[in-house]
Order: structure tokens, then C-alpha cells, then sequence
């Protein structure tokens, strides 16, 4: 984690969640331009952290080939 693990993040349900409580994912902006990502039905687990744009575009790119 780097800079924004001391600040608050503040989460909401992802665009490309479903639209059921079930199978949803929260993100939240980081200053850095990148985004945290965390599973709503597990938010004590955490959050991972793509600091870079760059790193979250190709997750989704390798999340919409699948």
C-alpha cells in the first residue's frame, strides 16, 4: 500500500457490479489517479490497491476477456 492507506477511502458499489446485493465489488479514488478495490460481502478482508491507472485499466481489460 502506499500513500492512501492512511487516509479514509471512501467506497462505493462499482459500476460493474450486478445490480443484486450479491457478487458486488466497492472502489474507491486514490490520489494517485488509481482505484481501491474491495468485495462488499467481505469488506473486513480489505482492499487491494492498483495506485497506477494504468494497472486498474488492465485488470478490467484481463477481467473482460475472461
Amino acid at each position: 500500500m502506499h500513500g492512501d492507506s492512511a487516509l479514509p477511502l471512501n467506497f462505493r458499489k462499482s459500476s460493474y457490479s450486478g445490480s443484486t446485493t450479491q457478487n458486488c465489488v466497492e472502489v474507491a479514488d486514490l490520489s494517485t489517479g488509481g482505484v481501491a478495490v474491495r468485495d462488499t460481502q467481505n469488506r473486513e478482508a480489505g482492499h487491494l490497491a492498483f495506485t497506477e491507472p494504468a494497472e486498474w485499466r488492465a485488470v478490467l481489460a484481463a477481467i473482460r476477456q475472461a
